[in-house]
């Protein structure tokens, strides 16, 4: 009976090194390596954030200014007939979802930090983000400084809670798991405003008549597309094409797509950034 014990013992070990091998292989494999051999890249996006990435009731997928300029990179890095695949991540989920090789990159509204730049590597940036306030038009918060003493919604795993506080650091900060979940709550008076990037709060704002932006920006948050640490290569080549997008127009005839005549935006001054 022992014996059997320590017989099925050493199969689970055996077993167990095997798993934590091969995950291993999988995450140490060159990305570039593999989308060019497959024509295809998996791509981190958002679902939830209208521009930039958001489910279409109509067509049932995924749209947005990202989610076109992924399709654009991919064709530039990897010919006409390549395919562009789109995995929903969150705030929360993306640097996990690249950590574990679901996707090969994170185009997902994600701001550039240092902290993050110790889980994964950047391309360089594409859009110049900056935290912004959302309210309902007859709300009489200005500006961040007036958050002190009241309190402010956003999502968990954004770099909101920390500028907020850096700003206002009396404000109390409600998190939630995503962008809708802290819109309902503005919506049902939890809060007086809703706090991220302005984008993202131009495209709520824009579906949403009743609430608009105020206070400008009060960080600069760029964007960047994030890949998985050692993956240099697929890091140069995304880079690469981002040039080549911004130098042959195409870059910015996205860009005019999704933001012209949207509120809060200078277009020149985003067409500018990709230069």
């Amino acid at each position: 009976m022992l014996k059997k014990k320590i017989i099925v013992f050493l199969s689970l070990i055996i077993s167990l090194i095997f798993v934590v091998t091969g995950c291993q292989n999988k995450q140490n494999q060159n990305v570039y390596k593999e989308v060019k051999s497959s024509k295809t890249i998996n791509w981190g996006v958002k679902a939830d954030t209208p521009l930039f990435g958001a489910m279409s009731i109509r067509t049932g997928k995924i749209q947005g200014f990202e989610v076109d300029l992924a399709e654009a990179l991919t064709h530039k890095m990897l010919g006409k007939n390549a395919k562009a695949n789109f995995v929903t991540t969150t705030a929360n989920t993306k640097i996990q979802l690249l950590k574990n090789r679901n996707i090969d990159a994170a185009i997902a509204a994600m701001t550039i930090t240092p902290e993050r730049k110790k889980e994964v590597d950047f391309s360089k940036p594409y859009f110049p983000a900056g935290q912004s306030l959302l309210v309902a038009n007859d709300s009489k918060i200005k500006n961040v400084r007036q958050l002190n003493g009241k309190k402010v919604l956003a999502v968990k795993g954004t770099t909101a809670v920390d500028a907020v506080h850096k700003f206002a650091p009396k404000a109390s900060v409600i998190q939630y798991d995503d962008y809708g979940q802290a819109f309902a709550a503005l919506k049902a008076g939890q809060g007086e405003a809703f706090t991220t990037d302005n984008g993202i709060l131009a495209g709520i704002a824009r579906d949403n008549p009743g609430y608009k932006l105020v206070g400008g920006t009060f960080t600069n948050q760029p964007y960047g597309i994030a890949v998985n640490k050692g993956q240099g290569e697929m890091a140069n080549k995304i880079n690469q094409a981002l040039t080549e997008l911004e130098k042959d127009g195409t870059y910015d005839r996205i860009v005019r797509k999704w933001f012209k005549g949207i509120p809060g935006f200078n277009l020149h001054e985003i067409e500018k950034y990709g230069k």
